[in-house]
C-alpha cells in the first residue's frame, strides 16, 4: 500500500522534511516513488505539487495525519483535520478509569515466630 509522508531533510535542530510517496513499510530513508513538495516547520512554509498528490490520491495512496492536515490547510483535500497530539486533561483521565469497582486491599502477610 502507498503511503504519502514525511521524510526529514537538513541539519540538527533545523528540521526540513520532504513529502513523498512510499510503500507504507519501506523504510523512511529508502526509495521512494516520487517527491511531491516539501515541508518546513520553522519558518511554516510548505509547497505541494498539487496535480500530483491527487493522482496519486486517486490511484489509493493514503497520506499520514500530519501529511493530511497539511493537504487540507494548502487546498488540495477536503475535510476536517485529525487531530495528531491530542491533549488528554487530568478530568478525562480520571473519567476512564473505572471507579465502581471495589478496590480490594492485600492481606498483610504472616510471619511465623
Amino acid at each position: 500500500m502507498l503511503a504519502i509522508k514525511l521524510q526529514r531533510i537538513g541539519k540538527k535542530h533545523q528540521p526540513s522534511y520532504r513529502i513523498i510517496v512510499q510503500e507504507k513499510r519501506e523504510k523512511l530513508g529508502g526509495r521512494y516513488a516520487e517527491d511531491v513538495g516539501w515541508f518546513n516547520p520553522l519558518l511554516n512554509t510548505c509547497e505541494i505539487k498539487k496535480e500530483r498528490v491527487a493522482h496519486w490520491l486517486t490511484i489509493g495512496a493514503q497520506p499520514t495525519d500530519t501529511v493530511h492536515n497539511l493537504l487540507i490547510k494548502n487546498g488540495v483535500m477536503q475535510g476536517a483535520k485529525i487531530a495528531v497530539h491530542k491533549k488528554v486533561s487530568v478530568a478525562e483521565s480520571a473519567k476512564s478509569e473505572p471507579s465502581d469497582q471495589p478496590k480490594t486491599e492485600a492481606a498483610p502477610a504472616e510471619t511465623s515466630s
